[in-house]
């Protein structure tokens, strides 16, 4: 399902940028460059208004689905613990374990032979 939802949302991206190359600025934007920019027709206006607007949804479209992929994340992913918690557990537990005593020092024996 997640993934789904995060192809859908890179296919809105994409569409979102494609939107806003073709949009007209102020200064004329992609419109000018083909040939457009001589005089302002009524058809021009009512594709910015639709461009607008188009904008504007797939952006809100786009918001609701990552905050939908956000809340569908499973639970065990998102409070799983990192490898720094891990470490800090495993320390305080090899802390806990007593460590061996050290064998004692061999002595010299007293049956062993005495100097005379």
């Amino acid at each position: 399902m997640n993934t789904f939802l995060i192809i859908l949302i890179l296919v809105i991206a994409f569409l979102l940028i494609l939107l806003i190359m073709v949009q007209n600025p102020k200064g004329g934007g992609l419109s000018s460059t083909f040939g457009g920019g001589g005089g302002s027709t009524g058809g021009v206006q009512s594709t910015n208004t639709f461009l607008d607007k188009s904008t504007w949804t797939l952006a809100a479209i786009m918001i609701g689905l990552i905050l939908l992929t956000n809340f569908t994340l499973r639970p065990d992913r998102a409070s799983s613990k990192s490898g720094l918690q891990e470490t800090i557990e495993n320390r305080e537990l090899i802390e806990e374990v007593p460590a061996e005593t050290p064998p004692a020092a061999t002595t010299p024996t007293e049956n062993s032979e005495k100097p005379e």
